[in-house]
């Protein structure tokens, strides 16, 4: 068999990925696959149907290009240019964070706080690729989104997600936090802001290397952005209205506790699928 064909790329490459970002062989695997039907523009029975099949030399090339940048550790989403979130596909760029599954905690939550019919306001915090938002929106069509984000090239990733999905509930603001909202309220304010110490090893290692890092880090102890959200949140929400943060693996004690001295009630954390305490949040008096 061809060392071009999808099954000999498959076999070979698959354990240079495991190798080289120390990946279980299934991912590895996946993410070759992901690789070749992109260069190839087929799907996943293509590749096991057609398994002799060999890449001609542009092909070739096209994907070889891809695997070197993966190697080096690139993102695979940044690579394809889209990732899957809460059952959509989201573009993404080097501009916005990549979603990840753990975040759909934060859109869970806020489902359940939001009527099936009738009317809701929910404001998105720092919206990057508008995955949170847009999902939300997705679910509830009848309810108003307002997704904001300091960075004007994030919001052209997440209008471009908008059209993609069809979805007509919701504006996007270019604000730092809440600074273009003066004089609005919602019943529920959702963000996944950046909470990891500006210090932190982690943010020279793996997919976080490439991503933007001012949605990553967030002051001498990663709690900074999300001080000012809980500080002014309560004058942006109607009474009764929940706040819900998403937050690092060992911050839901201080996250509770910022809710609370900022006068927020009914204080609570939520464990991922991991088992971990990754949102929290309190309601409005």
């Amino acid at each position: 068999m061809s060392s071009t064909s999808i099954q000999a790329i498959l076999q070979h490459h698959a354990k240079q990925l495991e190798a080289a970002l120390n990946l279980d062989s299934s991912s590895a695997r996946i993410e070759v696959q992901c690789l070749l039907q992109a260069v190839l523009q087929v799907n996943r029975a293509y590749l096991l149907t057609y398994p002799e099949q060999s890449l001609a030399a542009d092909q070739q090339a096209r994907y070889m290009a891809l695997l070197e940048r993966r190697l080096s550790g690139e993102p695979i989403a940044y690579l394809l240019g889209e990732r899957e979130f809460y059952g959509l596909t989201f573009k993404v760029s080097p501009a916005t964070l990549i979603p990840r599954p753990e975040t759909e905690l934060l859109v869970e939550l806020a489902l359940q706080h939001i009527p099936q019919q009738g009317a809701c306001r929910v404001l998105d915090l720092g919206t990057g690729s508008g995955a949170i938002a847009l999902s939300i929106a997705h679910a509830r069509p009848n309810i108003e989104v307002v997704a904001v984000d300091a960075s004007r090239t994030a919001l052209e990733v997440a209008q471009f997600n908008m059209q993609w999905l069809g979805l007509g509930n919701v504006r996007l603001l270019h604000s730092n936090w809440f600074s273009a909202l003066r004089g609005e309220s919602f019943d529920i304010i959702v963000s996944n802001p950046p909470y990891i110490a500006a210090d932190d090893a982690h943010l020279a290692r793996g997919d976080v290397r490439f991503e933007p890092c001012t949605a990553l880090a967030s002051g001498t102890d990663g709690l900074e952005d999300i001080r000012l959200i809980t500080a002014s949140a309560k004058n942006h929400l109607n009474d009764g209205g929940w706040l819900l943060l998403e937050h690092g693996y060992d911050q839901a004690s201080p996250v509770r506790a910022l809710l609370q001295q900022t006068g927020f009630t009914g204080e609570f954390s939520a464990r991922d699928l991991a088992g971990i305490e990754r949102v929290s949040g309190g309601r409005k008096g």
